[in-house]
């Protein structure tokens, strides 16, 4: 597996997995009915950088990082991570959420916040939690699950410099 810095021509094999998670609404506040270009701009234009993770040319995973607030709390950053259903199981979040840290800490951050995590997915909050992450708020039936109704949304964060 490979993680590298995504190029325009990526997003063509993003998009899948961009339209699968977001059509879902089960984890990202994005529209269900997203478009391509709104995707293109919340994913790769605004961020600071983007990832993907490929494997034999496939790509598996993609993440973002940006800066989470602007003057006094520039120093945090915020990312955002999918992989495609079919790969999950795979470590490829817990890769992706690694080199997320190093990359953070290469571009000056010194703390690293998921500004809302939806209770309901379990498997990520566990996965934060392995990684380091504590849960520092707890927003009420913040998230519209389609399926659970409104789940509470967490903010997550993590202090990285050494």
């Amino acid at each position: 597996m490979t993680i590298r810095e995504v190029t325009q021509d990526d997003f063509a094999r993003i998009w899948p997995i961009f339209h699968e998670i977001a059509a879902a609404g089960e984890t990202y506040g994005y529209p269900r009915d997203i478009t391509p270009e709104q995707a293109i701009e919340l994913w790769i234009d605004t961020p600071r950088k983007t990832y993907v993770l490929e494997e034999n040319g496939q790509i598996l995973g993609t993440y973002y990082i940006r800066t989470n607030q602007f003057g006094p709390g520039d120093h945090v950053c915020n990312c955002g991570y999918m992989v495609s259903s079919v790969t999950r199981g795979r470590g490829i979040a817990t890769a992706m959420c690694e080199h997320s840290q190093v990359i953070a800490r290469e571009l000056g951050y010194k703390a690293m916040q998921f500004n809302f995590v939806a209770s309901s997915n379990e498997g990520a909050v566990r996965l934060w939690n392995k990684l380091g992450f504590t849960t520092v708020g707890r927003l009420p039936k913040a998230f519209r699950h389609p399926s659970k109704g409104y789940v509470d949304a967490l903010v997550m964060y993590k202090w990285l410099d050494r």
